[in-house]
């Protein structure tokens, strides 16, 4: 069975990465809930999709530039007064739930990886018991070949970005998981049928899709039966789904 993702917690149904978002996800049949992370001024990770505040929240500048209490006094725009969840808490929602974390490791705003982040985000995962339970993913394929050997994770993915994929091709995608030992590789629904498909699972790899964010888009993953994907609407998804 293709896997259904909630993508920042629903962000067409929801705010993106809010509590409301992760709350309703929670009561939601959805096999994962994806989310992203980054880290705080003060050692603290916290869960917000850009590395800047500005299009999100009230605030402005970089995450990691402030401490944690900074960004609590901040609100998430589009919400009645809500501010960011840190990891802990976000793993401690779903903990109750059957629900698998799908944790993206951005970047810094240089698109720069956050130097410990990884190893920073498995302790808090561990401290909640929840290490098991995580998908890890990013767009940077040196960060995924830092997860995919993790002992315990329930499995790492290489986003990759459709310009990626024209400048190298399946052939380049194929050779890079190769060289860097990643088994599982997601695409933008837009730019993956089922002869790319084929081709990357004969070479071996697992398939997902991403942006799958409308009615098409949903009715296309799931013809094409994709390991798992990503999507803004998961309440539509599972409805599709049956």
């Amino acid at each position: 069975m293709t896997l259904i993702a909630s993508h920042r917690g629903g962000s067409l149904q929801w705010p993106e990465n809010s509590p409301t978002a992760f709350r309703n996800t929670a009561a939601l049949a959805v096999d994962q809930v994806e989310f992203d992370i980054h880290p705080t001024a003060d050692g603290e990770i916290v869960v917000i999709h850009d590395a800047t505040l500005d299009r999100t929240t009230e605030g402005s500048g970089p995450v990691a530039a402030r401490t944690l209490a900074e960004l609590r006094a901040i609100n998430l725009t589009s919400t009645d007064g809500e501010n960011m969840l840190t990891l802990a808490e976000l793993a401690a929602l779903f903990r109750p739930t059957p629900i698998t974390l799908r944790m993206e490791i951005k970047p810094d705003p240089d698109h720069r990886p956050y130097p410990g982040l990884l190893g920073k985000a498995l302790a808090v995962l561990d401290a909640a018991g929840m290490r098991h339970r995580t998908v890890i993913t990013s767009f940077q394929a040196a960060t995924v070949a830092e997860a995919a050997p993790t002992d315990g994770i329930a499995g790492a993915i290489w986003l990759v970005a459709p310009q990626v994929q024209l400048d190298i091709g399946l052939d380049g995608i194929v050779t890079v998981a190769r060289e860097k030992g990643i088994g599982s590789v997601g695409l933008r629904v837009s730019h993956l049928d089922a002869q790319a498909q084929a081709y990357l699972r004969h070479a071996g790899l697992a398939v997902g899709a991403w942006a799958v964010n409308d009615n098409a888009a949903i009715r296309a993953a799931l013809g094409l039966g994709v390991d798992v994907f990503t999507t803004d609407l998961p309440s539509l998804a599972l409805a599709l789904r049956g």
